[in-house]
C-alpha cells in the first residue's frame, strides 16, 4: 500500500476557538475531539523491495502541498522541473477512473465483496490501473478500507468490500497489488474508523458542532479496524513506507497534522499549510527532517512504480471540461471484457429460489412481464460542463439515476431534510459520490431481456413506472427490478422502502411466479414480502457496473450459474442489528460539547459476530448464497506445523508488521463434491473459534472459490498464520497466540458449517 487517505476526526473552526478562548486550552487532544495524537512520526524505513526507491527519493526533498491542476485530476502534486519530477495526478477510483470519458465502469467494491473471488478482484484492479496509466493518472484514490460497514445504514458502505475484516482485507490486498502491478499508486482509504456520513463534516443542525469523534478501544481497533493512527501503527507497527494524504478539504490543523504524520495536504496549497509550512520549518515548529520525510515518501512511491521511466504526462487524458473539444484518449481494452462480465455476474447473490423458478426455461417462456424503475437506463448519460449550477456535477458522481439536488444539499451538511432511499430514474450500477464512476455505456436489464426474448420468440410486457401495475394473468414469469440508493454525503434513511415493497406485493398478488431483483448499495431487508408464496426467487444484484443487464439475464436463464455470497448479514428487522443499525447522532453538552461522539462500545461484535453472540437468527446469514447445483463437504483435517510456538512474535518489523506474524502455523484441508446436475463455483469458508471470554463465537479466517464440474471432487487447502490465530494483548501491546483448543469450522456460510475439527496449540 503506497498512499493512504486519512480524514480529520475534528474540524477546528474560528467559531470554536472564539467560544473556547477564555478556557486557555493547551492540550491538542481537545481539538481532536478526544483522540490524542501520536508524535513524532517515524521516518521512512528502507525495507525490502522499497530500499532502492527510498534511497533515490532522499535526493529530492523540496516537495510542497498539493497544487491546482489544469486537468481533470482530483488532485495534483506539483512538478519540480529542475529535479526532473513532472508531478503526480491523483484521481478517484472507487469502481473506475472517475470524471473522464473512454474508461470502463467496473463493479463496485461491495459487488466484488459479494463475489468472494480474489482472482476477479485482482483482474478488476489491474485493468483499472492500466486505464489510469493510459490517462496519465499516477495515483488512484482507492481501494476502500473504510467504512467497513459498522453502521448498517452507512451511506458509503457500498464503496468497501465487506463488513468482515478478513474478507475485506483479502480483497483489498488483491486490489492494491492489481493496481500497482499496472504501475499506478494505490490509495487505501479511509484510514480509519470513518463509519458514518452523519457529522463527518461540521453540520448546520448545530453551528457549534464539529466533526464526529470515533472512540474505539485498543483491542477493537487492532482486531477490527486496525489503527493507532498514522505514526504509532501505520508508520511504526506496520512499517508503512508510502505517503499519507488528507481527504479533500479535511486538513483542519497545520503544525499538528505535519507532526502527526500527514505527508500531503489536498486538494491544493491554499489550505492550512500553504506558505505556513515553510515558516514552521524555519522557526523550528516542524523539524526539517519531517519535511524531508514527507518528500521522501511521495517520491519513493513514484520510483517504486517506475513512473520515472515510462509514464504519460500527469493528467494527459483527463480533460478539465468534457463538454469542450479535447483529445480522445481511449483507455479501454478488449481484454477487459471477460473480467467486466464475470465480475458483474459473480457479485449477484441468489437468496431464494422456490418452485424451480430459476433458471428460466426458454422453451416454456411464452410471456414475461417486467416491472420496476431499476430495469431501464437513466434518462440521460452525458457529462455536464465545468460551469454548472451544481457543486458536484451529477455525471461525475454517478447521480443520474437519483435526485442530484438532494445529494448535493446533503454534502453541505444539512441534516434537516429527508433523503431518497431509492434511485427512481433508472438502473443502478454504482452508488453516488466521489467513489462512483461515470458510465461510458450501460447494459440494462430491460435491454438485455429484450434481446433474450427476441432470440426465444417470447412476448415481453412491461411497466417500469407504476407502483400498482396491471399484470397480464398469462405471464409465465414476472420480474420486478428495484434498487437501494446510497451515496457519499448522507447515511441511508432506512433499510427498506415502502414504494418498492408495495410494488412487489402488488405484482405478487397477480402473478404466481414473481422474481425480485435488487440493485442494492447496501443491506436491504425483505421480510415484508419474502414469505409470500408467489415470490419465488430473490436476487441481490448489488452494483454490477456496465455489464449489469447482460450478467443478470445470463443468470436468470442459467447460462451462468450463480456463485455470489453475501458479504454482510440480512436481518429480519432493523432492531436485530442493535445500536449500530443507524449512525450516532450524539451531541454531548459538557467537556466535548463541540464534538459529536461516536462510542464504538459494541467492540468487535458487529454483523454476524453480533448475531452469533446474541443468538439472533438472521433472515440470510453472512456468507450465504444459492446455486443451481449442490455441493457436499467431507474429510476435514486440521494440524499444526510446529509444536514449539512462542506466545508473542519476535521477528523484525517489515511491511505489514513483525515478520513472523505471517508464518504459517496450521493447515486445514477439506473435500468438496459437486453432487448436483450443473457445473458450478462453490465458496468454501473457514471460520475459527478462538479461545477466550471476549472473543466472537467464530471469525472468518479463510475462503476459496472453486470451480467444480458435475460429479467431481476438489480439495480445498487453508493455511492459517500466527496472525489468524492471535488476539491483541492490550497490556503487552502485541499479538498473543494463546495456548488452548481452537475450533475449526468449514462450510457454505457462517451458519451452514457441516465440518468441525479441533486444533490444539
Amino acid at each position: 500500500m503506497l498512499s493512504l487517505v486519512i480524514l480529520s476526526w475534528a474540524a477546528v473552526s474560528p467559531l470554536l476557538l472564539a467560544a473556547r478562548a477564555q478556557e486557555l486550552i493547551t492540550d491538542d487532544t481537545y481539538f481532536y475531539g478526544q483522540s490524542e495524537p501520536v508524535y513524532p512520526t517515524p521516518e521512512t524505513p528502507e525495507l525490502g523491495a522499497w530500499a532502492d526507491a527510498v534511497s533515490k527519493a532522499r535526493q529530492f526533498v523540496n516537495l510542497t502541498a498539493g497544487a491546482t491542476s489544469q486537468t481533470g485530476c482530483s488532485g495534483f502534486i506539483p512538478n519540480i522541473p529542475r529535479l526532473g519530477f513532472p508531478g503526480m495526478c491523483l484521481t478517484d477510483a472507487g469502481n473506475g477512473v472517475r470524471a473522464t470519458d473512454y474508461v470502463n465502469s467496473w463493479p463496485a467494491g461491495l459487488h466484488v465483496g459479494a463475489s468472494w473471488n480474489k482472482d476477479l478482484a485482482h483482474q478488476r484492479a489491474h485493468y483499472m490501473g492500466s486505464e489510469a496509466k493510459i490517462k496519465g493518472v499516477n495515483v488512484l484514490l482507492g481501494p476502500f478500507i473504510g467504512p467497513i460497514g459498522r453502521v448498517v445504514t452507512g451511506g458509503r458502505n457500498w464503496e468497501g468490500f465487506s463488513v468482515d475484516p478478513y474478507l475485506s482485507g483479502a480483497l483489498v490486498h488483491e486490489t492494491v497489488s492489481g493496481i500497482q502491478n499496472a504501475g499506478v499508486v494505490a490509495t487505501t482509504k479511509h484510514f480509519i474508523a470513518q463509519e458514518q456520513e452523519t457529522h463527518r463534516l461540521p453540520t448546520r443542525v448545530d453551528p457549534m458542532a464539529q466533526s464526529v469523534s470515533s472512540n474505539v478501544d485498543d483491542k477493537t481497533m487492532h482486531e477490527l479496524y486496525l489503527c493507532k493512527a498514522m505514526n504509532g501503527l501505520l508508520k511504526g507497527e506496520l512499517g508503512f513506507q508510502g505517503f499519507v494524504v488528507s481527504d479533500w478539504g479535511a486538513q483542519m490543523s497545520g503544525v499538528a497534522s505535519a507532526l502527526a504524520g500527514l505527508d500531503v495536504a489536498m486538494p491544493n496549497g491554499a489550505g492550512k499549510w500553504a506558505g505556513n509550512l515553510s515558516l514552521a520549518i524555519n522557526n523550528g515548529s516542524v523539524p526539517e527532517s519531517r519535511l524531508d520525510d514527507m518528500a521522501t515518501r511521495v517520491l519513493a512511491s513514484w520510483y517504486k512504480m517506475k513512473q520515472d521511466e515510462d509514464f504519460p504526462a500527469p493528467g494527459y487524458g483527463m480533460p478539465a471540461d468534457l463538454t469542450k473539444p479535447h483529445e480522445v484518449v481511449d483507455a479501454r481494452s478488449k481484454g477487459a471484457k471477460p473480467a467486466l462480465f464475470d465480475g458483474a455476474a459473480e457479485g449477484h447473490v441468489l437468496v431464494k429460489n422456490s418452485k424451480g423458478a430459476l433458471p428460466l426455461d426458454s422453451s416454456r417462456m411464452k410471456l414475461i412481464s417486467l416491472f420496476g424503475y431499476s430495469a431501464k437506463a437513466p434518462n440521460y448519460n452525458t457529462p455536464e460542463g465545468a460551469d454548472t449550477p451544481w457543486r458536484f456535477p451529477p455525471w461525475t458522481m454517478g447521480l443520474h439515476a437519483a435526485n442530484a439536488t438532494e445529494v448535493n444539499i446533503g454534502w453541505m451538511g444539512n441534516l434537516s431534510i429527508s433523503y431518497a432511499d431509492i434511485a427512481p430514474n433508472g438502473t443502478l450500477v454504482s452508488g453516488g459520490g466521489s467513489g462512483a464512476s461515470a458510465q461510458g455505456l450501460i447494459s440494462t436489464p430491460f435491454d438485455a431481456l429484450i434481446s433474450q426474448c427476441q432470440e426465444d420468440g417470447t412476448a415481453l410486457f412491461w411497466d417500469l413506472e407504476s407502483g400498482n401495475p396491471d399484470v397480464n394473468p398469462t405471464s409465465d414469469a414476472c420480474i420486478v427490478v428495484g434498487n437501494v440508493w446510497a451515496t457519499e454525503g448522507y447515511d441511508r434513511p432506512t433499510l427498506r422502502d415502502k414504494f418498492t415493497d408495495g410494488l412487489i406485493e402488488s405484482v405478487a398478488s397477480q402473478c404466481a411466479n414473481t422474481i425480485v431483483v435488487f440493485h442494492n448499495a447496501g443491506v436491504r431487508l425483505v421480510d415484508s414480502f419474502i414469505d409470500h408464496p408467489n415470490v419465488t426467487a430473490v436476487i441481490f444484484a448489488h452494483l454490477p457496473g456496465q455489464e449489469s443487464g447482460k450478467a443478470l439475464v445470463s443468470l436468470l436463464y442459467g447460462k451462468t450459474n450463480p456463485s455470489g455470497r453475501l458479504p454482510y448479514t440480512v436481518a429480519r428487522d432493523e432492531s436485530d442489528y442493535g445500536r449500530v443499525a443507524e449512525p450516532d447522532l450524539t451531541l454531548p453538552g459538557d467537556q466535548y460539547g463541540m464534538f459529536p461522539q461516536s462510542d464504538f462500545t459494541e467492540g468487535v461484535f458487529i454483523d454476524y459476530r453480533h448475531f452469533d453472540a446474541r443468538n439472533i437468527t438472521p433472515r440470510f446469514e453472512f456468507g450465504f448464497g444459492l446455486s443451481y447445483t449442490t455441493f457436499d463437504y467431507s474429510d476435514l483435517s486440521a494440524s499444526t506445523v510446529s509444536d514449539a510456538l512462542q506466545p508473542y512474535p519476535t521477528g523484525q518489523v517489515a511491511e505489514g508488521g513483525q515478520e513472523d506474524l505471517w508464518d504459517v502455523v496450521a493447515v486445514v484441508k477439506a473435500n468438496i463434491t459437486n453432487s448436483g446436475k450443473l457445473d458450478g463455483k462453490e465458496v468454501a469458508q473457514l471460520y475459527l473459534g478462538i479461545p477466550g471470554e471476549s472473543t466472537p463465537v467464530k471469525q472468518l479466517r479463510g475462503f476459496e472459490k472453486l470451480l467444480i464440474p458435475v460429479g467431481e471432487r476438489a480439495t480445498v487447502r487453508f493455511e492459517l498464520t500466527r496472525r489468524d490465530l492471535s488476539v491483541w494483548d492490550v497490556e503487552a501491546q502485541k499479538w498473543l497466540l494463546q495456548k488452548g483448543r481452537y475450533q475449526v469450522f468449514v462450510g457454505r456460510s457462517s451458519r451452514d458449517l457441516p465440518l468441525l475439527e479441533t486444533l490444539t496449540i
